[in-house]
């Protein structure tokens, strides 16, 4: 039932492949049908009692099938050839394909997903400087082991700003210092971030903005990061530091599900 048809990418790949669509005007249907490129199902958007609706519109379908569809498809000329559906094949091919080239959504899957994880299984399953096969995998298994163990006891301890002014103006330069403790973990194994915002009456971040932060040392409990940064906003502000593990093997830094925030 219109608006519920499932007139998505499906049909379109069809159409790239000559298909004949026969469908409720929905969707990309509703915008490029043209009678000459497959049958529109009538719809009765007016009828609010579904159980007659159904009636009607699937009424209309199988008098589509009778009396438009099945004739194109079984009437061959004298070598057999269904010549009126062989015209609409090539209509659709030549009107809808262009229109439903899939070119740009297959070079995004190629370039954000099947290339990344080529290159991932390769440094996974490689020797390293002539080292055993697989050993990078075995060291990722090993820090994700470690930092499994170490992230409960993460923990952001102290988070110092300078030089934010009373009334905080877009591009005033904001220093976060935060002082955490890794639980022995190194500090290039974690990233630890600022993160920016509005705030909201709640006191939630808004539109958040996230800020790499440096290490700068320790004091012997603690490992220090900082950062300088510009204010990406004007007005209220909002900020946190947050801790998230690190590995080059990792596809994101959110991968392993674990996050460790400054405490309100």
């Amino acid at each position: 039932l219109r608006p519920l048809e499932a007139c998505g990418t499906s049909g379109m790949k069809s159409a790239l492949n000559g298909g004949l669509n026969l469908s409720i005007r929905d969707g990309w249907w509703d915008e490029w049908c043209d009678g000459e490129n497959g049958w529109e199902i009538p719809s009765a958007d007016g009828v609010a009692d579904p159980e007659r609706r159904d009636d009607l519109e699937s009424s209309a379908l199988y008098s589509l099938l009778e009396q438009a569809v099945a004739p194109k498809f079984y009437e061959r000329d004298e070598q057999g050839i269904p010549s009126r559906w062989i015209e609409m094949v090539r209509h659709t091919l030549q009107t809808l394909g262009p229109k439903v080239l899939a070119s740009r959504m297959v070079r995004d899957y190629v370039e954000r997903y099947y290339v990344p994880a080529a290159q991932s299984r390769r440094k996974t399953i490689g020797a390293v400087d002539g080292g055993v096969e697989f050993s990078p995998a075995r060291e990722l298994a090993a820090y994700r082991q470690r930092v499994q163990d170490a992230w409960p006891r993460i923990e952001v301890t102290d988070v110092d700003s300078t030089g934010l002014p009373d009334t905080p103006l877009l591009g005033s330069k904001l220093t976060l210092t935060a002082m955490v403790q890794l639980a022995g973990l190194q500090p290039d194994e974690v990233t630890v971030q600022a993160v920016l915002g509005r705030v909201d009456a709640g006191d939630m971040l808004l539109d958040p903005v996230t800020v790499d932060m440096s290490h700068a040392g320790s004091d012997g409990v603690n490992e220090i990061f900082s950062t300088t940064t510009p204010l990406p906003l004007a007005g209220a502000l909002g900020y946190t530091v947050r801790v998230l593990p690190r590995h080059p093997m990792l596809a994101a830094s959110n991968e392993l599900g674990l996050l460790t925030l400054a405490r309100g």
